[in-house]
């Protein structure tokens, strides 16, 4: 089945069968999303990492009977108005899970920045010799001395 055939499929449901479906799928995505940042914000990378499949998933079924809501909006207006006033209450809790989730997202990739620029910046400076050899001068740094270590920006 394509995905145009699963949006008619979708669109052709009874006004509260969509309705439900599209309100399951929105309190899974922002439940998923809600313990993804409780994890990131107490440092747990590695559990929030593994959550990525299940909201991936959780998004895309969600998109898909967004779609279906969207096209259908006049007929589920008239027919069942109270849900898709939930829908759209439960769509602005998702975008204020998502708003708080990339903010945590933000925050973690500076603190990681700023701690891998600082162990950066010490394990150079460590790398500098700290005595003077026989002749008075400091000894010259080999090629196999630390230099530090790179850090990639572009993520």
């Amino acid at each position: 089945m394509t995905a145009a055939e699963r949006l008619v499929a979708l669109e052709s449901l009874d006004a509260e069968t969509l309705c439900s479906r599209a309100e399951t799928a929105l309190a899974a995505l922002v439940e998923v999303m809600n313990r993804e940042t409780t994890f990131l914000r107490a440092g747990h990378v590695r559990e929030a990492t593994a959550l990525t499949g299940e909201k991936t998933q959780l998004a895309q079924d969600y998109v898909a009977l967004a779609r279906a809501v969207q096209r259908a909006a006049p007929r589920l207006k008239a027919e069942a108005p109270t849900r898709v006033d939930a829908l759209r209450r439960g769509h602005e809790a998702l975008a204020t899970q998502m708003a708080e989730n990339l903010r945590v997202l933000a925050t973690a990739k500076t603190v990681t920045e700023h701690l891998l620029s600082d162990v950066a910046r010490a394990a150079g400076n460590t790398a500098k010799p700290k005595i003077y050899g026989a002749s008075g001068q400091a000894p010259q740094q080999s090629a196999d001395a630390m230099k530090g270590i790179s850090i990639n920006r572009a993520l």
